[in-house]
């Protein structure tokens, strides 16, 4: 079974894209706010929070997609043998506060055919609460708790993209002992490079 939890104001078939492929189980989270889940309810976007929630899920493999990404580095920091693999796609925050970011620049950033930056930008619409309370947040405050993960991880970065730097996604890479970073050419993999990331998911997961 893999659980993928996606990042702030996907689109319900943004969410699904890192499941494509992959064999068994997959279980999508919908965090709230975000497709048909009910709007969060005040306070909800902390990454311990989101954590706890990813942890009722009963997982062999996780997947995490930008704030998917960072919580899962959470869990992790509180249950390094939680899952058997890891993949961790453009994380956006490791044990450094984010800039602030409005919903205005997540939407005039979002890219793609015209139907999805609609529809994204739709979804952006109910995450006022997450632009306020996220940045200044970390996924941990000492990195160095995450030695104790020897599970095999692959982090997955961009180049380019400002609200996923890539230095984030080294210093991810270099938190874990077994890491593998892949760091792509482009400020949008997810779209530019959507076949080449599930091919390489599905080698990851398969060991």
């Amino acid at each position: 079974m893999t659980l993928v939890a996606h990042g702030l104001g996907a689109t319900p078939g943004e969410a699904r894209i890192p499941a494509s492929g992959l064999p068994g189980t997959r279980v999508v989270v919908t965090l709230p706010s975000h497709g048909e889940a009910p709007d969060a309810p005040p306070g909800y976007w902390d990454y311990g929070r989101i954590a706890a929630d990813l942890a009722t899920v009963s997982a062999d493999h996780a997947i995490g997609v930008s704030l998917g990404a960072g919580a899962l580095v959470r869990l992790l920091s509180l249950e390094p043998d939680r899952f058997q693999r890891v993949a961790l796609l453009l994380p956006a925050v490791l044990d450094q506060p984010r800039p602030a970011f409005t919903l205005q620049q997540l939407s005039d950033l979002t890219v793609g055919p015209p139907a999805y930056v609609a529809e994204r930008r739709a979804a952006l619409t109910r995450l006022a609460g997450a632009a306020e309370q996220l940045p200044g947040q970390v996924a941990v405050t000492d990195a160095s708790v995450l030695a104790s993960a020897s599970i095999p991880v692959l982090v997955i970065g961009a180049v380019g993209d400002p609200l996923h730097p890539e230095d984030v996604a080294k210093a991810t890479a270099a938190a874990f002992p077994q890491s593998d970073l892949w760091l792509i050419d482009s400020p949008s993999p997810m779209i530019t490079h959507r076949a080449e990331v599930r091919h390489r998911l599905v080698d990851f997961f398969a060991g």
